[in-house]
């Protein structure tokens, strides 16, 4: 039964894991993709490590973000302008800009 216990858990680490977006590979699509906005507030993008210009932002929910980092928002194009990106790439990279600017 332990070992059962054992499996199951080193399963689901290993799920999660794969599941989820590497470090590396987010910092460096933000810094690819949404660092020409969001390093230097660009046509209203709220800069990466500005507390005050994300706070409402984040005040509005991560769904909310997530949303507007995959349909675009104002002068945001969709996906960033990455047409590329997967949905969990995206989220993964609004959680890393937010998580800079907290």
């Amino acid at each position: 039964m332990n070992k059962l216990l054992a499996l199951m858990a080193m399963l689901a680490a290993t799920a999660a894991s794969a599941a989820a977006p590497d470090a590396a590979k987010i910092e460096k699509t933000y810094t690819t993709t949404c660092a020409a906005c969001h390093a230097a507030g660009i046509m209203g993008a709220p800069k990466v490590g500005d507390k005050a210009a994300w706070k409402p932002r984040v005040a509005k929910g991560r769904p909310a973000l997530y949303t507007s980092a995959i349909n675009g928002v104002k002068m945001m194009p969709p996906r960033g302008g990455n047409p590329g990106l997967k949905d969990d790439e995206l989220k993964a990279i609004v959680d890393y800009m937010i998580t800079k600017s907290n």
